[in-house]
């Protein structure tokens, strides 16, 4: 059944959608032709992104599984290049000769490339056309970079089923030296222009390293979840023994090495780093961050005015968990104050044990489960794929994220991954985990990237379209479908945890643009964080902290969120009883992540067809 939901729903966008013939059709073609061509040459130099979601070997260019990204200087410039061809391309296409669902490909491509190329004349960083946090000024910081991203794809996602595999595994790991090599190439030139992370993000990002190089080689997880995917392969006992050996002294001879050489690089720039916290302080500051405003935020706001904005959201959500708290009989302290109470109350508060880890997950398995029990009351789409909860890796825990998730592959056999980070239990209050199932997995994250990745014949790069506006605000705006769909109704503390993570999205719009616009201190930051969230000090100080490593990513949440509340309150009030949320869902997830101004246009369409 629910296979069959996913085709019925397809088929019913994809006719809607196409309704161009004739000469449409051929340039509409050419399109396909064009955009599809385009990803083969981009992913024949980002072959990580094809083995996170295991891109066919044809559309990929060529077995990828056996080599890694080249971060270079010059291999950026190339690929800097190389995009700034594509948007070259795409701009001589004539839109009005397209059908409609050609037109979206059109603008999803010029989107991706042209928020790329936006801000392509600003050299330092790292550009990430398909990863949702676009150019990144640092290439290595405390919460992503190769160094973090290489070892956590090879963990979770490469998949090791034969011995062909396993020695692709092998060749990966060999890989470290020469692509780490151009890692600290590219960070010592960009040192060179004056361009360092802050000083802070640099020593947690020592901390990340040296807790990797803290790890003995048949301890690493690179060797120890190898051993269990070999396994699970149920390859002979001989072919497993010689694998993890060489994995083994590949991890002690190549990859801890290559980690050593990385710290050396770091430390020696920790007496020129810098203590300003935005990035306004680097060169060309201000037009790398109004292009991440664009990119990530999805908006032409003036920084000033998404200030204001999330001002007047913090002012609105405050006053609705006063009254939950109320009601609750916590009337004492500011909100904040009566939240960090909460979250510290014994009876939310999850053993810091084994034990304890594993009812936790089981919650989280249990709150999955009942959600989708519920989505066919609101999606006439649901993917295939399932999502599976499990825990951040340990050598990662430290500054990763309290949840994230890992997408399934585009042929649906590995599913998507729901991580939570079990670092610090005593701050994971139970009242604050049903939020954040809603985002990552079920209607959030899962739901909304699964049902992409599985849409029919549609181009690789609207499957694999990040963007952040669309994706984040997807997901928050889900964390309210669940409210509406009735799943706080017998649980006011739940909630409260809604709202106070609304509240957490809305202090981001304040302290990102504190940060990169009105020259605001960490200390500053963390300060107005931690006064209005009552989030613990731990989570604080690492969110400020993933802030001023990705300028701009946190803004898509809120931002794209009241644009998709706008969009629907709209087609509400213009179709009245017409109005069908499980269509309305249809229109707004089954082309994929699309720009909020193209999302408009298709309701707009949508509506003025009458709904069906």
């Amino acid at each position: 059944m629910r296979a069959m939901r996913w085709y019925v729903g397809t088929a019913v966008l994809l006719t809607a959608a196409c309704g161009g013939t004739g000469s449409e059709g051929s340039d509409s073609m050419a399109l396909r032709e064009l955009v599809d061509r385009q990803m083969t040459e981009y992913l024949v130099t980002d072959p990580e992104l094809s083995s996170s979601v295991s891109v066919p070997v044809e559309q990929a260019g060529g077995p990828y599984e056996n080599r890694l990204v080249d971060f270079s200087p010059a291999a950026e410039q190339s690929r800097r290049a190389l995009l700034a061809r594509f948007l070259s391309e795409l701009e001589a296409v004539d839109p009005e000769r397209l059908d409609t669902n050609a037109k979206v490909t059109l603008d999803v491509a010029r989107s991706i490339y042209g928020s790329m190329v936006a801000s392509s004349d600003i050299g330092y960083g790292r550009q990430y056309p398909f990863w949702y946090y676009g150019h990144t000024p640092y290439v290595v910081n405390q919460i992503s970079g190769p160094h973090i991203d290489i070892p956590t794809l090879m963990a979770n996602q490469q998949g090791v089923s034969s011995l062909a595999e396993a020695d692709d595994y092998l060749a990966r790991l060999a890989a470290f030296g020469p692509t780490f090599d151009g890692i600290i190439e590219k960070i010592q030139a960009d040192a060179e222009i004056g361009v360092t992370p802050p000083r802070i993000l640099l020593e947690r990002a020592l901390e990340v390293v040296d807790g990797i190089l803290a790890t003995e080689p048949a301890a690493h997880d690179l060797v120890t979840t190898l051993e269990v995917k070999l396994e699970e392969a149920g390859l002979p006992d001989g072919d497993r023994e010689r694998i993890l050996s060489e994995a083994t002294t590949l991890i002690g001879e190549t990859v801890l090495p290559a980690y050593r050489r990385l710290r050396d690089t770091l430390a020696s720039l920790l007496p020129q780093a810098r203590t300003e916290s935005g990035v306004w302080a680097l060169p060309n500051g201000e037009a790398f961050y109004r292009a991440a405003v664009r990119a990530l935020g999805g908006s032409d706001l003036d920084p000033d005015a998404i200030h204001d904005l999330g001002l007047a959201e913090v002012d609105r959500i405050t006053a609705q968990i006063d009254v939950l708290l109320r009601e609750e009989g916590l009337t004492d302290g500011t909100v904040g104050e009566r939240l960090v109470a909460l979250a510290e109350d014994p009876r939310f508060l999850y053993p810091d044990s084994d034990e304890g880890r594993e009812r936790l997950i089981a919650d989280l398995n249990a709150q999955v489960a009942e959600i989708s029990e519920r989505m066919p009351e609101y999606f006439n789409t649901i993917p295939p794929q399932p999502v599976e909860v499990r825990r951040v890796p340990t050598f990662s825990e430290a500054t990763a994220p309290g949840g994230y998730y890992d997408p399934p592959s585009l042929d649906g056999t590995r599913p998507g991954y729901y991580n939570i980070n079990l670092r610090d239990m005593s701050a994971i209050a139970s009242w604050t985990l049903n939020t954040l199932t809603y985002h990552e997995a079920v209607p959030g994250h899962h739901h909304q990237i699964a049902t992409a990745l599985a849409a029919g014949d549609q181009p690789l790069v609207r499957k694999l379209s990040p963007l952040n506006a669309y994706v984040e605000g997807w997901a928050l705006y889900s964390e309210q479908l669940a409210w509406e769909m009735g799943l706080y109704e017998d649980d006011p503390f739940g909630d409260v945890g809604r709202l106070s993570d609304e509240l957490f999205r809305a202090v981001r719009l304040v302290v990102d643009t504190g940060l990169h616009h009105k020259r605001w201190t960490r200390e500053e930051a963390i300060e107005y964080m931690a006064r209005t969230t009552g989030s613990p000090a731990s989570e604080v100080q690492a969110e400020i902290e993933r802030y001023m490593a990705w300028p701009g990513q946190a803004l898509g949440y809120k931002l794209g969120m009241l644009r998709i509340l706008e969009l629907r309150e709209s087609a509400q009030e213009r179709l009245g009883d017409a109005f069908d949320i499980r269509r309305f869902h249809d229109v707004v997830l089954l082309g994929g992540a699309i720009p909020m101004d193209v999302l408009e246009r298709l309701v707009d369409a949508w509506v003025e067809g009458g709904g069906s």
